[in-house]
């Protein structure tokens, strides 16, 4: 099941696919199939420059990030709870903790602190295991929250679970069904609401990170490809490829 999971989360990377038709392409080519080596070469190109503009990314983030809107501080419900979800954590020596978090987690985390000042009676949560040998983004997420004045009894730090699946299993071990704020990207707000209710646990979405929400009007930048493009692409084709593997029980 592990390798079927990485292989289709490779295939949510359109570089990988692009890469994939331009070796067809190569193998038509060698094969003396001129034609069809150039109708792929040019659908591998227009891939290229589809996935990488932003028009496409937000188009595609969209959809995602607005299934559940920000909370807004005159709507926030009196829970105990503001549980940040884990993303990526790279710590080296000589680097604050803000630039060990990436973009993701720092999104989470400030958004996550920002609640629990608005809400002092409530306890931050923070999930996150190990990823590729580093430490648990849990500890970064608990580091941050301390030089921010987080006291330790209102920060319950959980570095076991990896994935979403594994940290909606954890919440519901820690909270049951006692309702709480889920931090955790605009984009994957989705699929983690609908796991954290699968496993039982009572979450009350608190998206953070908007990429695409309210994003700017058409414009010829839109059509301009770039890394930004890219990986909003890849984002929102990951978080497809989740939903749709949660639904189907693939997961």
């Amino acid at each position: 099941m592990t390798i079927i999971r990485d292989i289709a989360d490779a295939l949510t990377k359109p570089l990988v696919i692009v890469l994939l038709i331009a070796i067809a392409a190569a193998v038509c080519r060698l094969a003396g199939r001129g034609r069809a080596s150039r109708v792929l070469l040019v659908g591998a190109a227009i891939l290229a420059y589809a996935a990488s503009i932003p028009l496409v990314g937000e188009a595609l983030l969209r959809p995602l990030e607005s299934e559940f809107p920000p909370l807004s501080a005159d709507r926030l419900p009196n829970v105990r709870y503001v549980v940040v979800l884990g993303s990526g954590y790279a710590p080296h020596e000589g680097i604050p903790v803000t630039a060990a978090l990436d973009r993701e987690g720092l999104m989470r985390a400030v958004e996550a602190l920002r609640l629990v000042r608005l809400l002092p009676q409530a306890q931050l949560v923070v999930l996150g295991g190990p990823l590729s040998g580093l430490p648990p983004v849990a500890q970064g997420y608990a580091q941050l929250a301390r030089a921010l004045g987080v006291l330790d009894q209102s920060l319950v730090v959980s570095d076991r679970p990896h994935d979403t699946r594994a940290e909606s299993q954890e919440v519901h071990r820690l909270l049951g069904n006692t309702p709480f704020l889920l931090v955790t990207s605009a984009y994957h707000m989705p699929r983690a609401m609908l796991l954290m209710k699968r496993a039982g646990a009572a979450p009350i979405a608190a998206p953070a990170g908007q990429r695409a929400f309210g994003a700017a009007p058409f414009g010829w930048a839109s059509l301009l490809p770039g890394a930004a493009g890219l990986g909003d692409t890849e984002r929102a084709l990951h978080e497809y490829a989740g939903l749709v593997a949660v639904t189907t029980g693939w997961d």
